[in-house]
């Protein structure tokens, strides 16, 4: 749709001009994310503060205008992709306004960068534990919008164990603040949570106050081979049921060993189905005589062979294969499409097992990578845009994938969100009557529709 003439003079007036964007080439610049989904803007706005929020928000409301908030663009499933109307870049408001080593909480905006926080906190000895692989260039908002994890989630939880209270920007311009910076609040419906992985389909989020942990004093890192990917599997709940919970339990399959080795050439046992890198975190007393206990675990479980580091020197080279996956990917195929499904973690061994499966059925490469511990697994279907028969298999593979996620009672997404790429299949991973409920939700906040439209939900 084409912006008026006197919207684009009210927006201008908001926000200064210099801070709204309408030439081609400002536009294609927001018009991806992550994946290989594309739309385009009519306008770009880029506010600074929450009342210039609230003004784009006011107008965009009368018009019936679509908003599709955006952070850093680093998204994996097409939820900050706009189909039109206003994209709100959200990566200016990036202040840090406020961190407390008394009460524990920063308070930021919403276009901070992950690791820019992480480096302010180091001097406080604190730390903000999620650690999505884009931390270096995600932004604050975009996790909470995504409700994103990482490597340290079996112990330190995701993104909304750590949300605490935000402000919010509803649709119509109202200013609306939930929780606050107090560890305990059971006053009222929990709000907060509600926009925790809402892919900005509710409400635009300016401000989020958070929780913070000590940092830990020493880490130490584990890395085991397996000739049979059970063992893997089996292993992580080895470790738990020796009453160590470690701090991750990265699992890379052997398409990933290969491509990693093919890059490197590092010398990985390119004949193991299964290779594991599992680190501890505590006081140093502690670490290293537990990463000892793992890596004997490990042994005990058919590994071989174990390796274990516990300076940052040691810790360095192990986790280079598991950093470079992602590179080593991209030199097999220019494209792949990403999946981030969750099952039980009992199920994990069956689930690579099927994706295994599925890739001979439909003549692909899936490597598979992932946070086993928490059973959140991401096989990457490898591709060529430009061949038409292979991308037609793709998306009968990703069908098939999402199909025996659900059967085996996992979910669809563990940290990416649904965005454009996932919405079709959400019937089938929560009924009917959860969809009806969502979407009640939604016209609450968004009566005429207007926040992000065509994500998450499948058209009707």
């Amino acid at each position: 749709m084409a912006i008026p003439s006197h919207v684009l003079r009210e927006l201008r007036d908001a926000l200064g001009p210099e801070r709204v964007l309408t030439r081609p080439e400002e536009l294609i610049v927001y018009s991806y994310d992550g994946t290989w989904a594309e739309g385009q803007p009519d306008v770009v706005v880029n506010p600074t503060t929450t009342e210039q929020v609230a003004a784009v928000l006011r107008i965009a409301n009368r018009e019936r205008i679509p908003v599709v908030p955006r952070g850093a663009g680093t998204g994996l499933a097409g939820a900050s992709v706009p189909q039109g109307g206003i994209v709100l870049n959200l990566a200016r408001m990036n202040r840090i306004r406020e961190i407390s080593p008394e009460d524990m909480v920063a308070v930021v905006e919403p276009g901070v960068v992950n690791q820019t926080l992480q480096d302010e906190l180091r001097p406080y000895g604190l730390i903000y534990p999620p650690d999505p692989a884009s931390l270096y260039m995600s932004t604050i908002g975009g996790n909470v919008a995504t409700n994103a994890g990482g490597p340290r989630c079996l112990k330190y939880g995701v993104t909304k164990d750590y949300v605490l209270g935000l402000e919010v920007v509803l649709p119509g311009g109202d200013v609306l603040r939930t929780g606050g910076r107090q560890i305990k609040n059971v006053t009222g419906y929990n709000l907060t949570q509600l926009f925790v992985g809402s892919e900005g389909t509710l409400g635009v989020i300016t401000e989020i106050t958070l929780r913070l942990l000590p940092a830990p004093a020493a880490r130490a890192t584990a890395m085991a081979a397996y000739a049979r990917l059970e063992d893997a599997a089996h292993t992580v709940n080895a470790i738990l049921s020796a009453g160590i919970l470690p701090l991750t339990t990265e699992l890379m399959d052997q398409a990933c060993i290969q491509a990693v080795e093919r890059k490197l050439q590092i010398g990985l046992p390119v004949e193991a189905e299964a290779l594991m890198l599992i680190a501890v975190d505590g006081e140093p007393e502690a670490v290293e005589p537990q990463i000892h206990r793992v890596a004997d675990i490990c042994r005990r479980m058919g590994a071989d062979p174990v390796e274990v580091a516990t300076t940052p020197e040691e810790e360095e080279k192990l986790w280079l294969a598991r950093r470079s996956v992602s590179p080593a990917l991209a030199l097999i195929k220019p494209n792949r499409l990403t999946e981030d499904i969750a099952v039980p973690r009992s199920k994990i061994p069956e689930m690579i097992r099927r994706i295994q499966a599925i890739a001979r059925e439909y003549d692909v490469l899936i490597p598979t990578f992932g946070h086993i511990g928490d059973g959140n697994v991401h096989p990457d279907i490898m591709c060529d845009r430009r061949d038409p028969d292979e991308m037609r298999r793709v998306a009968l593979a990703a069908q098939a994938v999402f199909e025996a996620t659900v059967e085996l009672g996992g979910t669809l997404s563990g940290e990416h969100g649904i965005g454009l790429l996932k919405k079709e299949f959400l019937p089938g991973a929560l009924g009917p009557l959860a969809i009806e409920k969502m979407l009640g939700i939604k016209k609450v906040f968004d009566p005429h529709g207007i926040m992000n439209p065509g994500k998450v939900f499948p058209e009707a």
